[in-house]
């Protein structure tokens, strides 16, 4: 990705990760993760749109780097707080293996995406992509187990020995999961106003949801739409004038 940034990350009370990066600065992710609002309807979706926008200019990447991995995970309920204490501690005593894990998340985030933005405009994906997908899929499914569940048995990502890319696992399933499933039919990218580019699951009765939020892209494209219409109603009284 040619985004990572040498930092030295320290655990703090609350598991507020603050980084010390060029220059001294000091900066918490924290706050930014937390605020991501998760629109996509499956994991596999919310993973893919950790980058905002996806379209248009002057992209923000969520993931920076190992922690900013660990704060998704407990964002988004992968983890437990003391899950990722551990695995913060772990990756600082394991640098090289924290900057390779990460480096995997981001392959594969990049990777879900382009299947699922390819498939949300109806064509087909690079067999390379999805070559890549199986490959990361085989490795994760040697980390499950099954176990006893409400309706007969389910899959289980936890290893006794916490490992420093066992989030990835669940991620890599549940976009196996929705691949083969009907529900893949109704994967939509945003257009936002041509700087979005969200993927999510359109689960409306009729298909016709078009934004990844009503609130942010239909109603930004709302008002570009009104706004458009005075415009052209402003010219029409001119020209009759």
């Amino acid at each position: 990705m040619g985004k990572m940034v040498a930092a030295i990350t320290l655990p703090v009370k609350s598991f507020l990760l603050v980084r010390i990066g060029r220059g001294g600065q000091m900066n918490t992710s924290k706050a930014e993760i937390e605020t991501l609002r998760l629109l996509g309807g499956r994991l596999c979706l919310d993973f893919a749109n950790t980058m905002d926008p996806r379209l248009g200019n002057h992209p923000c990447d969520y993931l920076r780097d190992y922690s900013d991995l660990l704060q998704w995970s407990l964002h988004v309920g992968l983890l437990a707080k003391d899950e990722a204490e551990q695995l913060q501690e772990n990756a600082a005593q394991r640098p090289v293996e924290a900057a390779t894990t990460f480096e995997q998340a981001i392959t594969l985030r990049e990777t879900l995406y382009r299947i699922f933005s390819t498939l949300a405009r109806n064509a087909f994906p690079e067999k390379s992509d999805l070559d890549n997908l199986k490959a990361m899929f085989v490795r994760a499914t040697t980390h499950a187990q099954l176990i006893p569940a409400t309706h007969g048995l389910q899959w289980d990502w936890t290893e006794r020995a916490p490992a420093l890319a066992q989030m990835l696992w669940p991620v890599v399933h549940s976009a196996i999961e929705l691949l083969t499933s009907e529900e893949v039919k109704k994967v939509k990218e945003c257009p936002g106003v041509g700087d979005c580019g969200w993927l999510f699951l359109d689960t409306s009765k009729n298909g016709s949801r078009q934004w990844c939020s009503m609130e942010g892209c239909g109603s930004r494209a709302k008002m570009r739409r009104q706004y458009a219409r005075k415009r052209a109603n402003s010219s029409q009284h001119i020209d009759s004038a």
